[in-house]
């Protein structure tokens, strides 16, 4: 054992995790989906409900991280599993409501509150944001109030009823679990929609909901710790990403 104490509690934390038990994990078609197995047996989610996705695309970005466990079962580096298992024992029990924030969110969105200053970030908002907002007018006729600050701007009822509408298009829990992992870590619902929609890609959403951190790290440099921060959210977006399209695979 180290005597450092951080990798002695690293490696405590290692040793308290199951060992892996198992040679093969593997997919097989089950009811209308899709079963993850180990070894021929069903994987059971924390609350006990089988592990079973809704095409075989998603069941497979879950049967390769159970693959490449090593000596131990490490639920960090499982981050589709973990959304799954969140959807399967959560979103699923509670669609309305987990739908209904995402609305909320839309009324509030990041993209609608602008800087005042720097002139240099003012600009920057209005080059990459606003295309995304201008695909929203053009596609789907909703247009939204933009403000300067942090001041809270109601938006219209039409443009609301828009998204609405738009996201009801993704009320199967797997799609609305996707989104709202991606709508709460950016901060923005409507950049949620346009990665689920394939109009903008995963890199492009996790750069504009990064627009301000970013600026601020070109001018004061970064931090440690919230670099470990930032990664550990774009390892959740990048896998609520995946999931998503892997659901119209």
């Amino acid at each position: 054992m180290s005597n450092d104490p951080v990798r002695r509690a690293q490696e405590l934390m290692r040793a308290e995790l199951p060992k892996k038990f198992y040679s093969e994990a593997s997919i097989a078609a089950e009811g209308e989906g899709f079963a993850v197995k180990l070894d021929g047996r069903s994987v059971k989610t924390p609350s006990r409900h089988p592990l079973i996705l809704p095409t075989a695309a998603a069941a497979e970005h879950v049967r390769a991280e159970w693959q490449a466990q090593e000596n131990v079962i490490d639920p960090a580096k499982m981050p589709v599993t973990r959304l799954a298992n969140t959807v399967i024992d959560g979103v699923s029990l509670n669609s309305e409501a987990v739908f209904e924030e995402i609305v909320a969110y839309a009324g509030n969105d990041m993209l609608f509150y602008r800087a005042e200053s720097p002139q240099e970030l003012v600009e920057r908002q209005k080059l990459e944001w606003d295309p995304v907002l201008d695909w929203f007018a053009e596609e789907f006729g909703a247009r939204f109030v933009l403000v300067e600050g942090i001041i809270f701007a109601g938006q219209p009822a039409e443009s609301i009823e828009a998204f609405r509408r738009e996201l009801s298009r993704h009320t199967e829990p797997f799609a609305l679990g996707a989104l709202h992992v991606m709508t709460t870590i950016s901060g923005s619902a409507l950049l949620a929609l346009a990665l689920a929609r394939g109009r903008i890609d995963l890199d492009t959403g996790w750069a504009l909901a990064n627009l301000e951190e970013n600026w601020t790290i070109e001018h004061w440099g970064r931090d440690e710790e919230a670099e470990r921060r930032r990664a550990k959210h774009f390892e959740d977006m990048s896998a609520a990403h995946t999931l998503m399209r892997a659901l119209s695979d």
